[in-house]
């Protein structure tokens, strides 16, 4: 096509454009540098007539350049194309020349015989992709798009014709608009405007300003009042309001003052503060020179920090070094040394076979007949075969091949290498043991170093390992030994969510301060339940004593104190009277799945029981009272020893492990228990656990009781679970039970 026939074309496609028929992207894309994605600058025809920015082509020879020369070498000179600060299309050269501009760049045909730098002048083609040699004269070789570049132009004037605000009164071909009226919310060119607003008319006081389509409300409206205009200013909420929003609506108690005094106080403040700021001008600009003088000493000294690390870490790489070359060498020499030894071995037992060696020369020397020359050679001879013969009855190779003393334990200097850090890098903080709680969500709390400097945040890791089984994320490849980041941390505790049931997981946290890392802090390892906690609190209303039992006010612990009731049956205990426990359950049931729960019992409590207890047992045993002065009452008074046992465990509502003074009982062996038999009371006594955790397996009626520091199970055993399972708990004297916040929280949110 020729320049008349592409003008001709353009003309049309500007004409369509001004009417609106054509969008501006339809031409826009012809007129796009394919390397820098902007309208051409200059173009220039490449010989595969595809045309290219001049800058852009100058950037890919700078880029091809760089490319060739570090080829035969790492570095670059200062002047060197890296050391630019590259265009918003460098990045894009640099990924096109990777794609296809090494392709014999440094053995083109544009080197120059006897340069000591190498001339490059092929570059690919970013439309073909073809490789394009510009022969020796390089970019003076390329002629300039004339048409192209009349077009780009042609084609900014009429875009600029296009988004230009036009008359909303004038018939086509509008004229560009010079006023906006606020009032008509229309724009209007000069002849227009003057047209609808006479002179001596009401239209003439309208409003107008420049050409805008941003026609904004004369008059403000209340956003809850449409139809109302605001007339007041509400001082508390510090915003405009109508007087229905002071009459019954949501400003009604708040303290209103008019607009027109708002204005005049607001006007009057804000005319204020900027005759103070023009007054501190000075000051202000004085504060800017500070300002870049920070910056500029910033990037000095940044640059100079980034030097001195990168020399001493290169000292470093030269020590390991030196370090490497010694020890292989001592390796290389105790090989040699060996081999040779072994390898002499080798040639004294081959002289030991028959025709070689010692043996062929004994047997030689055998055929000597002369006495006296015999007996002259066979003296020494002799010797040497009883050596031989001595040697090969006690077989000692002459070298160990083991080289165990040249294992190399690098553990402590890579400990060494990973707590490496700067002078002002935090102490790594301490993970809190006693506050921290895992279960399927887990509570780490931590405690920052004694620096006394803050920090910006704390990046909390944690990683699984190791459980019975595969997590569904482990299914799916996941790799359940790497390490996992939290968000940022603000605070001294973090929530984990999701984590596996079961399962053993390491945490570990560092701390941030101007964008430098402390090192981790030690490890530190959870086991989770083998359930999802359960959340309940004490319920104050089934059998709860009120004389002998006090709950909190949040009702997450429970204590039994003495009182007179305690002291009149006391008094009993000389005829052989038994005192009964006072007992307490949650105030949420299980009727399904598995379920965990753990708690604190104080030392000093003499009698506690923890354990499960059936709702409909309950109620059977609440409304059938046992005599409680009766010896027959506790099934292991050894009063019987026969079925009384058996008849009152089925008849209880409650399966409950006994802890008291210091110590957690293991009861009888029974055929349900996994605990080993054994006649020796002794051995049923344990120390009482810190933390003791209750796990319910509703569906296979088992309850086991674990240790909750170590998620060690001490005892499991049946359990009937008939209607709705409570925790239970049952108190004796002076005891005190406190249920884990992680166990309460939820339902202390609702």
């Amino acid at each position: 096509m020729s320049d008349s026939e592409d003008m001709t074309e353009f003309a049309s496609i500007v004409e369509r454009i001004e009417r609106g028929e054509v969008p501006i992207k339809n031409i826009e894309r012809e007129l796009i540098c394919p390397i820098c994605k902007e309208l051409f600058t200059h173009p220039l025809i490449l010989p595969c007539q595809h045309s290219v920015c001049h800058k852009c082509v100058r950037e890919l020879l700078m880029l091809n350049h760089e490319d060739s020369f570090d080829a035969g070498s790492e570095c670059s000179l200062p002047g060197s194309p890296r050391s630019r600060v590259p265009s918003p299309s460098m990045e894009r050269l640099d990924r096109l020349v990777r794609s296809g501009g090494s392709r014999g760049s440094i053995s083109s045909p544009g080197w120059r015989r006897g340069s000591v730098t190498p001339r490059v002048t092929a570059i690919p083609c970013p439309g073909c992709q073809h490789d394009i040699d510009l022969g020796e004269r390089g970019i003076s070789m390329l002629f300039r798009n004339f048409t192209l570049e009349n077009i780009v132009e042609r084609y900014r004037q009429a875009a600029r014709a296009a988004v230009a605000i036009t008359c909303n009164i004038c018939k086509p071909p509008q004229q560009e608009a010079t006023k906006s009226c606020m009032d008509c919310k229309a724009s209007f060119c000069n002849e227009c405007f003057k047209l609808h607003h006479p002179w001596g008319t009401p239209k003439a006081q309208h409003e107008y300003v420049g050409p805008t389509t941003n026609f904004r409300p004369k008059v403000l409206m209340c956003p809850e009042h449409e139809m109302e205009k605001v007339n007041m200013y509400c001082e508390v909420c510090r915003r405009p309001v109508c007087h229905l929003c002071k009459l019954g609506g949501s400003h009604a108690n708040h303290k209103v003052t008019s607009m027109s005094s708002a204005y005049k106080i607001l006007k009057e403040k804000l005319a204020k503060s900027i005759h103070y700021l023009i007054s501190k001008e000075d000051q202000v600009r004085t504060q800017i020179t500070d300002l870049e003088v920070l910056i500029n000493q910033t990037e000095e000294n940044g640059q100079l920090a980034e030097r001195q690390a990168n020399e001493h870490f290169e000292h470093l790489f030269e020590t390991l070094q030196e370090r490497k070359t010694e020890m292989l060498k001592s390796i290389e020499q105790s090989r040699g040394r060996r081999l040779d030894q072994l390898k002499v071995q080798v040639e004294e037992y081959q002289g030991m076979l028959e025709n070689s060696g010692l043996v062929g020369y004994a047997q030689e020397v055998l055929k000597e007949t002369d006495q006296s020359c015999f007996v002259q050679t066979a003296k020494q001879l002799h010797t040497r075969i009883q050596k031989a013969t001595e040697s090969l009855r006690t077989f000692h190779p002459a070298s160990d091949p083991c080289f165990d003393e040249f294992v190399l334990d690098t553990s402590k200097e890579e400990t060494l290498l990973k707590e490496m850090c700067f002078g002002g890098v935090p102490d790594p903080p301490l993970i809190d043991l006693s506050n921290s709680r895992v279960y399927n969500e887990a509570s780490i709390f931590w405690r920052l170093s004694d620096d006394h400097l803050p920090t910006d945040h704390q990046m909390l890791e944690y990683r699984r390992l190791g459980g019975p089984s595969k997590s569904p994320s482990q299914e799916d490849g996941e790799d359940s030994g790497a390490w996992k980041t939290t968000d940022r941390v603000y605070g001294p505790s973090t929530v984990v969510s999701d984590l596996d049931p079961d399962s053993l997981y390491s945490f570990r946290v560092r701390s941030c301060r101007n964008s430098m890392f402390s090192p981790h802090s030690p490890e530190v390892t959870f086991h989770t339940p083998p359930a999802p906690a359960f959340g309940f609190l004490f319920s104050d209303k089934c059998g709860f004593s009120t004389d002998r039992l006090i709950l909190n006010k949040r009702r997450d612990a429970v204590e039994s104190v003495a009182s007179m009731a305690f002291l009149l049956a006391a008094e009993r205990v000389q005829t052989g009277s038994y005192i009964g426990l006072d007992y307490i359950i949650g105030d949420t049931g299980i009727s399904q799945g598995r379920h965990y729960w753990a708690f604190k019992v104080e030392p000093y409590s003499y009698m506690v029981k923890v354990g499960v207890a059936s709702e409909s047992k309950l109620l059977e045993w609440f409304h059938n009272p046992r005599d409680t002065s009766s010896p027959r009452y506790d099934h292991d008074s050894g009063h019987d020893s026969g079925s009384e046992d058996t008849c009152y465990e089925l008849s209880q509502p409650f399966t409950l492990l006994t802890l008291g003074m210091g110590k957690l009982f293991i009861p009888k062996t029974s055929s349900s228990s996994n605990v080993s038999a054994t006649s020796d009371p002794g051995s049923r006594v344990i120390p009482m656990p810190q933390r003791l955790g209750v796990c319910l397996d509703y569906d296979a009626s088992r309850v086991f009781f674990y240790d909750a520091d170590t998620m060690r199970c001490l005892y499991d055993r049946q359990v009937d679970c008939s209607g709705t399972m409570y925790p239970a708990f049952g108190l004796m004297g002076s005891a005190k039970v406190q249920l884990e916040d992680f166990i309460t929280a939820k339902r202390l949110t609702f």
